[in-house]
């Protein structure tokens, strides 16, 4: 092994994480042919090596002058939890930026398995700035930006890497807020001497951050996701602060500017609290709001979480708002719990794992 799980230590730069052309870069800068940094990506994203070793097409030479000051930087988890009905969630060690050595930070990956689809949440942050008031996230306050190398990790060390057909960046943090290293990660997905994914298998989450969602499209060609929660701006703000840099109408309008009839797919995200956000009333305002837009709404069970003071789910109320929005023309689903009998929620498990180590 390159690295030690045990304690998140890297004692060389990384290579996991870094595109093409950084790569040949690399290559160049140690002497090597640049044609020698594609092979290393396809050594990376095609076979999914652990070691420099491994790339046995490198000669000798330069397998042990790349290793000098490189490694593979692959972090296996640390901790898993599953589920009877097959979802696992799995803690990864991270580096955030701006630390190096032992960082002891984690973040929550979960794996899906849906028939012949398998998803993968991944975590884009350690905490997060949003504070949303229904997020266990955004209670352990924020600790740093997953470098493109974590987020990848999450990917590349994946037990069940190979069976995956979807990526969504749903898990702990806002994507937007750390766009850099989220851009750099879904363009080695998408990359053809990367992973040679389509942009249709990767969804990116936002609550609606100021320019960087406007970055985001522009840049990418990425599913987005909105996180709504609800239409109406002194509800939707009371949970979730962000409102009050970027509300609802103006995400939504800003949208509006972009074609999404064809592959590409806008959603919004809607969790559901009983009998606050989840009535007629509210029904009709998503119908306004969105009037337009070619979007789906997916409805959320919320599970109530400690120390959280809102009303879980009601399935009857979410029926009825979905047949309402469907009947007026929005094309809604409710999407079925998965993991319930795990550390399920986001943020769960982590908060959980830091409350052990906090003990020791």
């Amino acid at each position: 092994m390159e690295t030690s799980a045990n304690n998140n230590k890297i004692s060389k730069k990384r290579l996991l994480g870094l595109t093409t052309a950084e790569l040949k870069q690399v290559a160049q800068e140690l002497g090597m042919p640049a044609f020698t940094g594609g092979q290393i990506a396809k050594w990376l994203y095609e076979k999914g090596v652990m070691s420099i070793d491994e790339m046995t097409n490198l000669s000798k030479a330069n397998r042990e002058r790349l290793a000098a000051e490189y490694c593979v930087g692959a972090m296996p988890p640390i901790d898993c939890q599953k589920s009877v009905d097959g979802t696992i969630k799995y803690l990864f060690p991270v580096i955030t930026t701006g630390q190096s050595g032992n960082s002891g930070l984690f973040v929550e990956t979960v794996f899906i398995p849906d028939g012949d689809r398998a998803t993968l949440c991944v975590s884009s942050q350690v905490g997060c700035k949003m504070n949303c008031l229904f997020c266990q996230t955004g209670k352990q306050g924020f600790e740093g930006n997953l470098t493109a190398a974590d987020i990848q990790n999450q990917i590349y060390a994946l037990p069940e890497r190979d069976l995956l057909t979807n990526v969504v960046f749903m898990g702990q943090g806002e994507p937007m807020d750390n766009l850099d290293n989220v851009l750099k990660a879904t363009e080695i997905l998408t990359a053809a001497d990367g992973y040679a994914w389509s942009p249709k298998r990767i969804t990116v989450s936002s609550v609606g951050v100021k320019n960087k969602l406007k970055r985001f499209l522009d840049e990418s060609q990425c599913h987005v996701a909105i996180s709504m929660h609800s239409p109406l701006h002194d509800q939707r703000l009371s949970l979730m602060p962000a409102e009050k840099a970027m509300n609802i109408s103006d995400v939504v309008e800003l949208l509006k500017q972009y074609d999404f009839t064809h592959q590409r797919r806008c959603s919004f995200e809607y969790i559901c609290f009983s009998g606050l956000n989840d009535t007629l009333e509210h029904g009709r305002e998503i119908v306004r709001l969105v009037k337009g837009l070619e979007c789906r709404v997916n409805l959320i069970r919320f599970h109530q979480i400690p120390d959280v003071n809102l009303p879980g789910a009601d399935l009857n109320r979410m029926e009825q708002l979905r047949d309402y929005l469907t009947a007026n023309g929005v094309f809604t689903t409710i999407r079925a719990s998965r993991g319930q009998d795990i550390f399920a929620a986001c943020g769960l498990l982590s908060t959980e794992k830091k409350k052990t180590q906090n003990t020791h």
